[in-house]
């Protein structure tokens, strides 16, 4: 049996950077969409992510480098790692090649597995279902992710060329489903599938038990050769119930593996791939309490780094901060979501504003980088509630924000079950956040708001940088460079991009912003340098002839 595995991220990823507001890069030095660097009006010259670079006592290395070179995609590795397990050879074939379309697979498959992990609505879902058509007409298509896992009816009611989805855990069905393929075809018997009897119109779906695995007991996934970062799930599901979420509804029983299993594992990845930073990519996790007791225990005496994803409410006292730095916890991530008390009590966030405060206070105290995660239109939330955020934002907030427009995208969301209460109204569900408003705002103000907030923080607050351009990157930008150094480059780098679009109608201003941005760069080590350009020199240089400094400071 040939299987190909269609695998990666979706069509919005790396543009999901822009948080919904897919146009804010464009035309400045991060559009990785441009053929070619745009002109930076503020230095005369063309400009891209490419030609930045840091000094170091070996040279000048890149600034820039991608993400996915240093780290492997959890998704992809578990699934390969299912098929490997069971014996399967198939050939990985990555979305982001079908996305692009440049190129097909080299193997004639007999089956083709599409993940749905990164697929975020029914307009990507038939982009990847009209690829395979187009190509293998004649395949059978397995899909599974969470995308499926949440729509597998419409799925399959949508779509008669998918065959069979795998909702749930796949760690016992896909190797079930591939060896029924193979063989007695007795389709009833696999756990956790969905399929059709009959074809065409008339066709049946039939929706087979659900079964769930002891986290415990199956190997985590495997990766060949040297990692340096290694992606790593210690849960499936999740104990909370923000409206915003659908991670309870794509797997509704919560488990968890142990702190033995967890560190076992780690020390594994260590010592098979030199890997240096564990990223758990779960949605929270410190919780359950005494696992996160366990594992602040044990975790001191061994040398690995780790981040993860947590709750502000679980960071508010000394002992659970002493307890992370003592376990090599180097950054976490933490969806703060709104200083409203209003907007938090309609997500049902079950943490007040005050947590995050407490939260926000006790890790600037320690050695713990973090970012905090921020949205704006949350249905029911008023442009009133959200200037609390903004405020906040622009005045107190310190370290990386995440600031994301609400995404109306998944209709399994709970915040569907308010959507008379709130009189949620969207136009075009293949496309809901196009065009979509409630009682608070709609998406049109929720966007201006966005760039408001953006535009403020870039220029009022020296100590908060936003997560606007970073996340197809390896962050941190130095990494032989203190902290400090590498928010203070990001903040520069951001100033240079935007100041021709937030000063647009002063050129003489952004001329003067941009040698003195430049001019703050040099002494943080940061190059310009193009390999093409005749005056390479006095590029490397904003100090040269070739980069006259302005006579005055910028306004």
């Amino acid at each position: 049996m040939q299987i190909v595995l269609l695998s990666g991220l979706g069509p919005i990823w790396p543009a999901a950077s822009s948080f919904y507001d897919s146009d804010n890069l464009e035309g400045t030095l991060f559009d990785r969409k441009a053929e070619q660097p745009p002109l930076h009006p503020g230095l005369n010259r063309r400009l891209g992510m490419q030609h930045f670079h840091y000094r170091t006592e070996e040279g000048p290395k890149p600034l820039i480098r991608p993400r996915l070179e240093a780290e492997p995609h959890l998704t992809t590795e578990a699934v390969t790692s299912i098929l490997e397990t069971a014996g399967y050879d198939y050939e990985l074939f990555r979305l982001e090649d079908l996305w692009d379309g440049q190129r097909l697979p080299r193997t004639s498959p007999d089956v083709i597995a599409l993940s749905t992990t990164y697929i975020v609505n029914m307009r990507s879902m038939r982009m990847a279902v009209a690829w395979v058509e187009k190509h293998f007409p004649d395949v059978i298509l397995i899909v599974g992710g969470q995308y499926s896992n949440l729509k597998y009816k419409k799925i399959m009611e949508d779509f008669p060329a998918v065959d069979f989805i795998v909702k749930g855990d796949a760690e016992v069905s896909f190797p079930a489903l591939l060896r029924q393929i193979e063989g007695d075809r007795a389709f009833g018997e696999v756990p956790n599938l969905v399929w059709a009897k009959g074809e065409g119109p008339s066709r049946e779906i039939c929706v087979n038990k659900t079964e769930y695995i002891d986290l415990d007991a199956f190997p985590s996934p495997e990766f060949d050769g040297t990692r340096r970062i290694v992606p790593y799930e210690s849960m499936r599901g999740c104990p909370f119930t923000c409206k915003f979420c659908s991670f309870p509804a794509a797997s509704p029983l919560w488990r968890y593996k142990s702190s033995e299993k967890i560190i076992s594992d780690w020390l594994h990845y260590s010592e098979k791939n030199s890997s240096q930073l564990i990223r758990a990519m779960d949605s929270t996790f410190t919780v359950p309490p005494k696992r996160l007791r366990q594992l602040l225990k044990d975790l001191p005496q061994h040398d690995i780094k780790w981040e993860a994803y947590s709750r502000a409410n679980v960071l508010t006292d000394q002992e659970t901060i002493d307890g992370l730095e003592a376990s090599h916890c180097i950054t976490l991530s933490i969806g703060f979501e709104s200083m409203s008390e209003n907007s938090l009590k309609y997500m049902n966030k079950a943490v007040r504003a005050t947590h995050n405060r407490k939260a926000h206070e006790m890790l600037l105290k320690s050695s713990i980088d973090f970012r905090s995660s921020f949205m704006i239109g949350y249905p029911g939330e008023t442009v009133d509630d959200y200037r609390l955020t903004h405020d906040y934002l622009v005045e107190e907030f310190e370290r990386h924000i995440v600031l994301s427009v609400f995404s109306l995208t998944d209709e399994t969301m709970p915040v569907w079950d308010d959507a008379d209460k709130y009189n949620i109204q969207v136009s075009d569900f293949d496309d809901p956040d196009a065009d979509w408003s409630h009682v608070g705002m709609d998406v049109h103000t929720a966007r201006a708001l966005h760039q408001e907030t953006f535009r403020a923080v870039r220029w009022q607050n020296e100590r908060a940088v936003s997560v606007l351009w970073q996340i197809p990157y390896q962050l941190p930008l130095m990494p032989e460079r203190s902290l400090r150094d590498n928010y203070r480059v990001e903040k520069l780098l951001e100033r240079l991009a935007f100041a021709p679009k937030d000063y647009r109608h002063d050129p003489d201003h952004v001329k003067r912003l941009s040698r003195e941005i430049l001019r703050e760069l040099d002494e943080l080590g940061i190059v310009i340098s193009d390999a093409t350009d005749t005056n390479q020199r006095d590029l490397m240089n904003p100090m040269s002839p070739a980069h006259p400094m302005p006579q005055h400071a910028p306004a």
